[in-house]
């Protein structure tokens, strides 16, 4: 889900893709939202095979591994874009060589192949749509991975501009409106100066008229549809509009049914919807979903499951519960925000028990963390209490 915010993956067809890569490219799509990354990789080699003038099957083969390098740092849900856009909370190790390798060799040869079609057909939409989803795919690495988001905005002005360009040739294509739409929110969202910065470099701006364009892409039925979903998903999320974003999640988990980060999305949406009863239950689906599944995890994955399930559990009163599952957390390997939020769940059980100074302790420890990992929302919510009893 992300450029400073959740960007595209935008896996629509090159205009020359044969139907034996189209369907591979397909396929390897689904698999990768499925959390089913080798058989992703390997079904999108053999489109690449079955033509190797497909450009998007080239952008998916980099898709992959950016995907795996968020994957791998726990830096795929929407609590990591829930703050700052120009200053996301993404705690940036270094990416695998192998991986970043991988993109990169990948997105060239993209932005190549892209770049020739368009040189060949300057008016042809489907030519500017793939250039445009390369360079935006780029510019969501070097924002997210890199965590340069200024350094993205070259890559990202090029692909709104190609994009805008595929809607000034083709007004229908409603699929276009999902780059544009995005970096209309982006640009929404930025403090004055930058966004001023982005006006005068020619991005269009409008919260409105962003999330509409995203909404339309979702709705058209192109190959992009469920990435304009999973934007609307972050997007609804930080509007607050709580209950569409569960609807849309509710869309992608019949979609993506091996997903199972989609129930920890829900269950977490549920919570800050103040729908404790059914965050709890999603939560404890999710749980027994990620116990039954050998796959790979997340980094930090089981401590944000509980973590969620422990506060949505303390809005329940269940404290004994919810005590479990925050101790729990705080034993795994994790995002230092996920334990700082862990801490300040605890602390306000301390505060339910009478326990002022402990709970004190644990509100300044979960302040600390969460400024360590630029998680504004968690810094809010443990200042809070600092100095003020938790109560119900």
């Amino acid at each position: 889900m992300a450029a400073a915010a959740v960007c595209t993956l935008l896996m629509a067809g090159a205009p020359a893709a044969s139907p034996e890569s189209a369907g591979r490219r397909a396929r390897a799509t689904a698999l990768a939202y499925n959390l089913d990354y080798e058989e992703a990789t390997r079904e999108m080699e053999a489109a690449v095979r079955a033509d190797p003038r497909d450009t998007a099957a080239e952008r998916g083969l980099a898709m992959i591994p950016w995907l795996l390098i968020s994957f791998r740092r726990g830096a795929v849900t929407v609590d990591d874009y829930l703050g700052s856009i120009s200053k996301p909370n993404v705690a940036l190790r270094q990416p695998p060589a192998d991986l970043a390798e991988r993109f990169h060799t990948h997105i060239q040869r993209a932005l190549q192949s892209a770049e020739r079609l368009v040189a060949a057909r300057p008016r042809d939409p489907d030519a500017h749509y793939e250039l445009g989803a390369a360079v935006g795919l780029q510019a969501s690495y070097v924002a997210t991975v890199e965590g340069r988001v200024l350094g993205a905005f070259r890559s990202a002005r090029r692909a709104y501009d190609a994009h805008e360009e595929v809607l000034d040739l083709d007004p229908a294509r409603k699929d276009a409106g999902l780059i544009v739409g995005m970096y209309r929110y982006i640009v929404s969202q930025m403090s004055l100066p930058v966004r001023m910065l982005a006006y005068v470099a020619g991005f269009g701006g409008g919260k409105e008229r962003g999330i509409a364009m995203i909404e339309e892409a979702a709705r058209y039925g192109g190959e992009n549809a469920a990435d304009a979903r999973f934007a609307l998903v972050l997007i609804y999320n930080r509007e607050g509009r709580y209950g569409d974003a569960l609807q849309v999640l509710a869309q992608l988990q019949r979609e993506f049914p091996r997903n199972r980060i989609l129930w920890l999305e829900a269950g977490a949406t549920a919570l800050r919807a103040g729908r404790p009863a059914e965050a709890e239950r999603m939560l404890t689906e999710g749980l027994e979903r990620l116990t039954a599944d050998a796959r790979p995890r997340m980094f930090g994955e089981e401590a944000l499951w509980l973590m969620k399930r422990g506060a949505a559990r303390l809005a329940l009163d269940r404290r004994t519960e919810a005590e479990a599952d925050l101790r729990r957390a705080l034993t795994l390997d994790a995002r230092k925000w996920v334990a700082g939020r862990a801490n300040a769940e605890l602390g306000k059980l301390a505060d339910l028990r009478g326990d002022r100074a402990t709970a004190r302790r644990l509100f300044e420890r979960a302040r600390d963390l969460a400024s360590q990992d630029n998680d504004p929302v968690g810094l809010r919510a443990a200042n809070r209490w600092i100095d003020e009893a938790y109560h119900r």
